[in-house]
């Protein structure tokens, strides 16, 4: 169909993979970079629930 058969192709293959790959490592690591030091806060740890016997019967387990 396009007629990319051979050395040609597969050269243009190995570049379009190699850059898909490239772009998205380098993207991954900017986003651990950005976000390393974002931890999770707990704003009000008094209000979590604790969970007895009664309300574990009732939560759904999705296993």
């Amino acid at each position: 169909m396009f007629g990319l058969n051979g050395i040609g192709g597969m050269l243009i293959a190995v570049v379009l993979l190699l850059s898909i790959v490239g772009f998205l490592g380098t993207n991954a690591l900017l986003v651990q970079q950005r976000e390393a030091s974002n931890y999770y806060k707990i704003e009000a740890q008094k209000d979590i629930p604790m969970i007895d016997k009664a309300t574990q019967a009732k939560v759904v387990d999705a296993k």
